[in-house]
């Protein structure tokens, strides 16, 4: 009996610690706004939240854009490890960045959740480079590399690898 109200206690206690960064986002912002859900229709959560802290990023508000990824990372993190894990067990080859065909990039995008993931990861990683957090900021590239299959859209027309990218300003901060 004690063994099950203990994991029941641990369970509530971590549900509660997970509703954490949701009440640190509203301080000072809109209380209804949630970034872990998408107010437009044409645009999934994982996606909205994934090009939210890219935006963030861009506009170099580092820990803005951490925020946000901190948000909503653990909602969708589980989902697109095990895509991760299943692609590679199964041989399957990254996508490809630049030449593709139409079909290639329907199977890029069917990979939604881990494209959308491994842009988040990838957004932190960097913000917290920027800001000087070398540690975490080391932590969060090796586990952006993971992510090998992750595609991001550049407008100009081609997909590139938050993971490559990665792996290159990794090796930076170990010299």
């Amino acid at each position: 009996m004690k063994v099950v109200s203990f994991i029941t206690v641990t369970l509530i206690l971590v549900g509660f610690s997970l509703l954490i960064p949701f009440q640190a986002m509203g301080q000072g912002a809109d209380e209804a706004a949630n970034p872990c859900i998408s107010s437009d229709a044409n645009l999934g959560d994982s996606a909205n939240w994934a090009n939210t802290a890219l935006e963030l990023y861009g506009q170099k508000q580092y820990k803005n854009a951490i925020k946000i990824v901190d948000a909503c990372l653990n909602q969708w993190v589980s989902g697109a490890i095990t895509l991760q894990q299943t692609l590679s067990s199964q041989n399957i080859e990254s996508p490809p960045l630049a030449e593709f065909t139409e079909s290639e990039k329907k199977k890029v995008y069917e990979n939604y959740l881990l494209n959308d993931v491994s842009i988040a990861i990838w957004v932190k990683a960097r913000a917290l480079d920027e800001t000087d957090e070398i540690e975490l900021a080391k932590k969060m590239y090796s586990n952006c590399i993971f992510l090998s299959h992750g595609r991001a859209w550049d407008p100009q027309g081609w997909f590139w690898s938050p993971a490559a990218d990665c792996i290159k300003q990794g090796r930076k901060l170990l010299k």
